[in-house]
């Protein structure tokens, strides 16, 4: 059984608090990286990162040497920053890693200690492989009972809601909105054909950085296509230049909630309503508390919405806090009260 992001930072730390091992599998590009660094800087631990495919057995184990009479093994640099420290020990791609480094991972995450050296005993390891819906089609090494046994395993599927949610503070709005109205661009999940390139959360997010480092995004570029090609492939890339192309004749969520030109909307039919609510879902305004002139825009807004696209509307509000809440219940737009309107509303459907 999946776990989405929301309920693994939830559960893990009761596995990192007696000290065990976490293993995260899931399919490339969800963010398993992201993740183990957003839960070391919620316990204020810096992240010593290895990636397991590329290391030696010197690598991992250290180099001996000798006084004559004993043999000792001199631990790497990072493996002593964690014996020494606490730390946050993350190895990536262990089931890329040849069969001699597998072997003291193993003994690694069985007895937290390499060739006698043992590790801090508030440092917490984190490991990740791929997995998940298309595990067969990854070049991998499989891991056998044995080794999946000193881990506790998580295999995480993140949802969308997940990723709009990361989105709000890390890409910019047209990104944002363009995998919000166009859900099935955010990941292939089909089978993989050989050499062709897919769009995944991480390419989203890289594209972003590329467009936005370039200030392509201010304005129509014909640049975008062709980045767009070389990130996330040629169907998500068709569709995302033609989204950005028509951005800055959209109806903004600024329009409505700061500036109150309900007018824009007159045109709008059951899509482009449910595209607004989601702009407004993904916007600030639904992480701060809006002001009167605010909450009256967005009154009369909802006040104009077909009943459906209203309670969708009704929803997000809801969701964004208690004082936009009980500011929208007391609204009235041209003397009728909004929580009247909702009431007869819901009651006449």
């Amino acid at each position: 059984m999946s776990v989405d992001f929301k309920t693994f930072v939830e559960v893990v730390g009761f596995v990192t608090d007696v000290r065990k091992p976490v293993l995260i599998r899931g399919r490339h590009g969800i963010g398993k990286s992201e993740v183990v660094y957003q839960l070391a800087e919620q316990v204020d631990l810096p992240v010593v990162e290895r990636r397991a495919s590329q290391m030696t057995e010197g690598d991992l184990v250290g180099l001996p040497s000798t006084d004559g009479n004993t043999t000792t093994f001199n631990p790497p640099d990072w493996f002593k920053e964690c014996c020494e420290e606490p730390r946050v020990l993350f190895l990536d791609e262990i089931d890329r890693a040849t069969v001699e480094v597998r072997q003291g991972i193993f003994e690694l995450t069985d007895s937290r200690k390499l060739n006698g050296h043992h590790l801090h005993p508030d440092t917490l390891i984190f490991a990740a492989i791929n997995g998940g819906t298309h595990a067969s089609q990854y070049q991998v090494g499989e891991m056998d009972p044995a080794e999946l046994s000193r881990y506790t395993v998580f295999d995480l599927e993140p949802t969308r809601e997940d990723w709009l949610a990361w989105a709000k503070d890390n890409v910019k709005p047209v990104v944002l909105d363009f995998i919000a109205q166009n859900p099935g661009h955010l990941e292939h999940d089909g089978e993989f054909e050989p050499n062709k390139v897919y769009p995944c959360r991480r390419s989203w997010k890289r594209l972003n950085d590329c467009l936005d480092k370039g200030g392509l995004l201010e304005d129509w570029n014909e640049s975008i296509y062709p980045l767009a090609l070389a990130f996330v492939g040629m169907e998500a890339a068709v569709d995302f230049q033609q989204y950005v192309k028509d951005y800055d004749r959209a109806v903004t969520v600024e329009n409505i909630i700061e500036e109150g030109k309900i007018e824009l909307t007159k045109d709008f039919g059951i899509n482009e309503h449910t595209a607004m609510v989601d702009k407004i879902r993904n916007s600030k305004y639904v992480k701060m508390e809006m002001d009167v002139n605010q909450i009256s825009n967005v009154a009369v807004y909802f006040m104009s919405l077909p009943s459906e696209i209203a309670v969708l509307l009704w929803s997000v509000i809801t969701e964004s806090g208690e004082p936009n809440t009980i500011a929208l219940h007391k609204a009235t737009v041209d003397g009728e009260s909004v929580a009247a309107h909702f009431v007869k509303m819901i009651t006449s459907d």
